[in-house]
């Protein structure tokens, strides 16, 4: 059977089964596409709360001994005043028994769209917490797998050909992903991917949702995204995130942002010394659809359990100009679970293990809350039409150094970087005219400076030396 083909593009809102559809859903207009197509300018006009977004990835089994919402909402308070402004929550839904993998299993095998997983809590103890994120100003988005289920989905006893089979009919899992804990879904199925939109619409109306991060985006066809965005924008304007980098066409209508895998690798490569700074260059785009951007980062979960801790892909000696650098260039960035601490462990995935925040001698926190008030406060770093989408190259003589300019609405911010374990002598003539403010100052030594102060004030200006892993934020104007 194939799997995963485009069978056109359904209506803005599509008929919804039972369970989950609201009333008086609208059939499917005979012009849908051309409908999607007219409604592009609405989809990327993104909510105002999105232009300074600042992401916190949240593993809630690990995040507190309890591993419950009840006492991640205890954390609330600490995370809004370290400047983040999303939550992206990590599936939160039932985990399927067949089949799992390891002792608690993924949270990426699904047995229940509309449910919320025991291990975390009730359905209310969610929704309180999301009520009172929002009572905070905190915006919610959920971690959504559309690609594949567990094996104890109800779907698959009631609707096998909702999957994908093999010759002899029987349902299989995701093909080359070694990922036999889930069964692989079938889009060449309309009454399926009208379920899913319906679940998806089920979050954001019940619970007020804000948006989705899409688990393996480019596993599902473009078009069912585009169905589910415009299903999900007659309720409320939604914030969404692909888990890709390979399929530009996802940001066409669909998502907002996706992610930025080879950026990652390319600062890992600058961080221990075996690529330039031109390779950074390389991967900050300057070419996507109108409005969106990339998701930043130094460390997700998929990063950190199997691959690097953000202490070994980084070392403490870099993380802080790696962070200063995260959060100025064009998109959003993400902060992980215990990155604030720069810790290193690597979260078992499939089991308990409480992260230690106790473990660390860094605590990346007071940096971290500085540069999303930085974010906050210049309109040249906002993201996507609100912000400085370009980013301006100064001519420098070292390849190791890094420096740029964004610039919106009369407000400039200028960055100079050395990414680099040694001293660096450059002119910054160019760069520094005197009138700037300096925002942020800091070295490797973990010698941080976050008093706004007069550029004047610094010997700035000409030939100087930048220290191994120095940074410079400055602003100018408005």
């Amino acid at each position: 059977m194939r799997r995963k083909t485009a069978i056109g593009v359904l209506s803005a809102v599509l008929l919804s089964v039972a369970a989950c559809s609201a009333p008086g859903t609208p059939e499917p207009t005979e012009n849908a596409a051309e409908d999607v197509a007219e409604d592009t300018e609405k989809l990327r006009s993104q909510p105002e709360w999105t232009k300074d977004a600042v992401i916190y990835e949240v593993n809630v089994r690990q995040y507190t001994e309890e591993g419950t919402f009840q006492a991640f909402s205890g954390h609330l308070q600490e995370l809004k005043d370290m400047g983040i402004t999303v939550l992206w929550f990590m599936p939160i839904h039932p985990i399927s028994e067949t089949n799992r993998s390891g002792t608690l299993g993924s949270y990426y095998s699904i047995t229940d769209y509309r449910a919320v997983n025991p291990e975390f809590g009730s359905a209310e103890d969610f929704k309180a917490l999301v009520d009172e994120a929002h009572d905070m100003g905190l915006k919610v988005m959920m971690d959504w797998v559309a690609n594949h289920t567990g094996w104890d989905c109800a779907w698959i006893k009631e609707h096998p050909d909702w999957y994908t089979q093999d010759a002899q009919g029987n349902i299989i899992s995701p093909e080359n992903m070694g990922w036999p804990d889930v069964a692989d879904l079938n889009y060449d199925s309309t009454d399926m991917r009208e379920e899913m939109i319906a679940c998806m619409k089920y979050w954001v109306e019940e619970y007020d949702i804000d948006g989705f991060r899409c688990d393996y985006a480019n596993g599902v066809p473009v078009d069912f995204w585009e169905d589910a965005r415009a299903a999900l924008e007659e309720v409320k304007p939604v914030y969404m995130l692909a888990e890709d980098h390979t399929v530009k066409e996802l940001l066409d209508y669909a998502f907002d942002f996706n992610y930025n895998w080879d950026l990652y690798d390319a600062m890992i490569g600058v961080a221990n010394g075996s690529k330039k700074v031109r390779s950074l260059k390389a991967y900050i785009p300057t070419d996507f659809p109108d409005g969106t951007y990339t998701l930043n980062f130094m460390d997700n979960h998929d990063k950190n359990s199997y691959e690097h801790t953000i202490m070994d892909a980084f070392g403490a000696e870099t993380i802080p100009a790696m962070f200063s650098f995260l959060y100025t260039i064009p998109g959003v960035p993400l902060v992980y679970s215990g990155d604030e601490i720069g810790l290193d462990h690597a979260i078992e995935f499939m089991g308990k293990d409480p992260i230690d925040w106790e473990s660390s001698d860094y605590d990346y926190r007071e940096l971290l809350t500085e540069l999303s008030a930085i974010r906050s406060a210049n309109p040249a770093l906002y993201c996507g039409n609100y912000g400085g989408a370009e980013i301006n190259y100064y001519d420098v003589e070292s390849q190791n150094v890094l420096a740029f300019y964004r610039e919106k609405d009369g407000n400039t911010v200028k960055c100079i970087f050395n990414l680099s374990d040694k001293e660096r002598t450059e002119d910054v003539s160019e760069i520094v005219d005197g009138a700037e403010m300096v925002l942020l100052h800091g070295t490797s030594a973990d010698e941080i400076d976050m008093e706004d102060h007069p550029v004047s004030g610094e010997n700035l200006n000409g030939e100087v030396s930048l220290q191994p892993w120095e940074f410079w934020i400055l602003s100018e104007g408005n």
